[in-house]
């Protein structure tokens, strides 16, 4: 199982993501109000700006406080790093 750090030394599993947005869009925020309301939202911002929603298979949605490209790279840096491991065996 991969891990993915979301900032803080927060780590969600990288075979679960199902997609990495901007919060900005209506329609976003409506994802959070009711991920909010069923209780599925986790703030992994500590209180600082959301800049990154991550919505997982099991319909739990994160806030993250760091871009989601940011997120994006760590999720492809991982990746490569599986390969290449892969590769040497």
């Amino acid at each position: 199982m991969r891990l993915i750090n979301i900032g803080f030394g927060n780590m969600v599993s990288a075979s679960r993501i199902i997609t990495i947005v901007s919060p900005e869009s209506a329609p976003i925020k409506r994802i959070i109000q009711d991920a909010r309301d069923s209780g599925l939202l986790i703030d992994a911002t500590y209180g600082r700006r959301t800049r990154a929603v991550i919505v997982m298979d099991s319909g739990h949605v994160i806030l993250s406080s760091i871009q989601p490209e940011t997120v994006a790279n760590r999720f492809v840096q991982s990746d490569d790093m599986e390969e290449e491991e892969e590769e040497d065996e």
